[in-house]
């Protein structure tokens, strides 16, 4: 069995009482793990799997594949702040698209994992702003070794990268006033 604390940043249904959970980890990356059951009434996860919760993790690594057997998911935080607010919702769901587009499988992300901590901390209490989803981008592609030079921002640095950018950006930056 494996350990982490991870912060949830996406979920699917698996079948009619499962769900396939998306996790970012400092010690493996971004992993995912079936947590059977977890969609029946009584079940052991009840209350545990939502959006953007950190949570100390126990898991069974597969044989075969990348899917992992969630055993146990103790949340530590809630983030109930960023529910409270479609901006910071908006923006939450940005910051984990692109953590996990950048961020490996298996592969430790200290930096990354600290920064998505970080920044959905601040989105509990605040209003994200231009200038701190500006900040976050700058993070990320410092944390890749992928700064923007010549002029180059660093959204486009990633994009020149990873070939792409999460779809929520656009939204986001339409709200927060530009592009």
């Amino acid at each position: 069995m494996e350990k982490a604390e991870g912060i949830l940043i996406r979920k699917t249904l698996l079948t009619d009482t499962s769900l396939i959970v998306h996790w970012c980890t400092r010690e493996h990356g971004i992993i995912r793990t079936a947590a059977k059951g977890a969609r029946r009434p009584g079940s052991g996860f009840a209350g545990k799997l939502d959006l953007f919760y950190s949570a100390d993790l126990i898991w069974v690594r597969a044989k075969k594949g990348d899917l992992h057997t969630l055993r146990e998911c103790a949340v530590s935080s809630y983030r109930e702040g960023i529910q409270k607010d479609y901006l910071r919702l908006l923006a939450a769901a940005y910051f984990s698209a692109l953590v996990e587009q950048v961020a490996e499988s298996d592969t430790p992300v200290d930096g990354l994992y600290g920064l998505l901590r970080r920044g959905l901390d601040w989105l509990q209490a605040h209003t994200p702003t231009r200038r701190e989803v500006l900040f976050f981008e700058r993070e990320v592609a410092a944390d890749l070794g992928i700064h923007g030079e010549d002029g180059v921002s660093p959204i486009t640095a990633i994009r020149g990268v990873y070939q792409r950018i999460p779809a929520q950006r656009e939204n986001l930056m339409l709200r927060l006033g530009g592009g």
